[in-house]
């Protein structure tokens, strides 16, 4: 595999509970790529996330993320593939019994950081550049689901990953507060080169922050740059 691309799947079956969503599904991205991934609800777009960060087995084809094989990982290997990874959800997914310093702590304890001034310092860095340094003391309750979605950010930022993964970030978001955490995402990944899938059916961002798109459509995956390379 390219050492640049970050995500290469191949003739990849993608499944959920009821049974097959995506079939045939073709699909690469390179390091440092912002790419919309759009589709109708249940199209797949969630079930499409959920194999590439390890929470559903890739049924057929062959998929690699970040450098870990879908089709021979372990269990085990899940949280070495998640360390390499940032979540975002669209209903953010916060603990809700610790304040916002706690969840981003809990996150650097769970992949072996143990020097608190080490902590200190990434907690504050990554909550500083999505704008909410202010709000380490509170709870996550207390704070406005723009606020929430910044900390998520947050969160999935503060082990440094290569790949950031998010499932609709704006869809409980109102308009102007949708502009601002796009324009944030946006802006991480220019500025620190992080590579980005971003699940929307949010087409006013995309117009606004335009990048590449690929569909979930039809029960499969339809990715123009693809189908542009094999005319």
């Amino acid at each position: 595999m390219d050492k640049e691309r970050i995500i290469l799947l191949n003739n990849v079956t993608i499944s959920h509970e009821e049974g097959v969503v995506l079939r045939n599904v073709n699909f690469k991205m390179e390091k440092g790529e912002f790419v919309y991934l759009i589709g109708k609800s249940g199209a797949g777009k969630t079930s499409l996330l959920r194999t590439l960060y390890g929470d559903s087995p890739l049924e057929e084809g062959s998929g690699v993320v970040c450098g870990f094989n879908l089709e021979t990982l372990k269990r085990r290997q899940i949280p070495l593939l998640r360390r390499r990874l940032g979540i975002v959800f669209q209903n953010f997914q916060l603990l809700t019994d610790r304040n916002v310093y706690d969840n981003l702590a809990f996150v650097l304890k769970s992949i072996g950081w143990k020097k608190k001034q080490q902590i200190d310092d990434r907690i504050m860095e990554v909550l500083t550049a999505v704008g909410v340094a202010d709000k380490a003391g509170y709870q996550t309750y207390r704070l406005s689901e723009g606020e929430r979605q910044r900390v998520g950010i947050a969160r999935a930022l503060v082990n440094t990953p290569d790949l950031i993964l998010a499932d609709e970030p704006t869809g409980n978001l109102d308009p102007i507060t949708s502009s601002e955490i796009m324009h944030l995402l946006t802006e991480i990944n220019r500025t620190s080169g992080v590579s980005m899938l971003i699940s929307t059916h949010d087409f006013m961002m995309i117009d606004k922050f335009p990048a590449r798109v690929v569909c979930c459509e039809d029960g499969t995956l339809v990715d123009p740059q693809i189908e542009d390379q094999a005319q």
